[in-house]
């Protein structure tokens, strides 16, 4: 029961358990919440051994910067013939970026204009799944050639990226033509060449 009095006139207030309840508890939260941070601060709760290990092995992997073209060559695991044909363009130059085991391969339609990339990674699987994920983000077509390998391909004004993962390793062609299908054949003969 509260009584209110305002001047002369005075009542009753009956109220039932669970409004007494609130009224009681809110300023007692109140003082507990304003006495309680100081002793929160001062004395920290030290996690346990295992989950401050966990939290610095689940960390986040970080993409590897894109591949550059860096010298003319020759590329190792995909025959230019083949581009030119997969790709429906003459090839007048290749040139490789410096990614060791496997570099990416840069197909030119002339001297400065590229036609067509494969970037390869082979290493950390959470790493390879970023890498298709960055070149084929969720909403895009699914792929799933070669057997096993999975990801995605994106067709835009500028041509088409089709970009699979199997384990650690991905593999992502950029073309730019816009049929898919070139894409996805050449992608197939450059994991046939790196025997993945």
């Amino acid at each position: 029961m509260i009584i209110y009095s305002a001047g002369r006139m005075a009542f009753t207030v009956w109220l039932t358990v669970a409004p007494m309840k609130r009224a009681l508890l809110l300023p007692l939260l109140g003082v507990l919440a304003a006495c309680g941070t100081e002793v929160v601060q001062s004395t920290p709760v030290p996690a346990p051994h295992s989950e401050q290990a966990t939290a610095t092995t689940s960390a986040a992997p970080t993409l590897p910067a894109a591949p550059q073209p860096a010298k003319d060559g020759v590329c190792p695991y995909l025959a230019t013939t083949f581009v030119a044909e997969a790709n429906g363009q003459r090839v007048p130059k290749v040139k490789l970026s410096t990614d060791e085991p496997h570099p990416a391969c840069f197909f030119y339609a002339n001297a400065t204009e590229i036609q067509l990339s494969v970037r390869v990674y082979v290493g950390d699987e959470r790493v390879a799944k970023l890498i298709v994920n960055e070149a084929a983000p969720d909403g895009s077509q699914p792929a799933s050639s070669p057997a096993g390998w999975t990801g995605g391909y994106v067709s835009n004004d500028t041509g088409v990226v089709y970009a699979v993962s199997k384990g650690t390793a991905a593999v992502v062609v950029t073309s730019n033509q816009k049929q898919s299908i070139k894409a996805r054949r050449i992608a197939d003969e450059a994991i046939k060449g790196l025997k993945l």
